[in-house]
């Protein structure tokens, strides 16, 4: 999997957006979700099933799931603009709960792992961010 980071430079100038699958917002979540579901969620304890494991996974996949929902209704700016807030909340989750796998369950995960993807989903929030201001202001023009 190739999650594209703050380190990467562009080869190609940017293509159009015709469905929320170009957005590169889009594409790093999902990708990171399936990076939390297949690395870290199988490796955690069995105490952590209805607690770090539940929280993991609604998390990373809600995250894809409401940028999707939310591009159906580009069209009206307030509730576009409810699911990219959401789709940032859940980002800041991840973050937090990465950084609970980080320093508590480190010894069972992948070396780097979870500073990988707590990179992936600080990018992913701010480009959110960035996103909901840029369609604010274009819907406005």
């Amino acid at each position: 999997m190739s999650i594209e980071t703050g380190n990467q430079k562009f080869d190609s100038p940017y293509k159009p957006i015709r469905s929320f699958k170009d957005l590169k917002v889009y594409q790093n979540t999902y990708e990171a979700a399936l990076m939390v579901m297949t690395k870290i969620v199988p490796k955690l304890p069995d105490d952590e099933r209805f607690s770090l494991k539940k929280q993991l996974s609604n998390a990373c996949k809600s995250i894809p799931a409401l940028i999707s929902e939310g591009y159906a209704k580009k069209h009206q700016k307030k509730h576009f603009q409810k699911y990219l807030d959401d789709a940032m909340g859940e980002c800041n989750e991840m973050v937090t709960h990465l950084s609970f796998c980080r320093d508590l369950y480190y010894h069972l995960l992948e070396e780097g792992i979870c500073e990988k993807l707590i990179e992936v989903y600080d990018i992913s929030g701010r480009q959110l961010y960035n996103l909901s201001k840029k369609w604010k202001d274009f819907k406005e023009k």
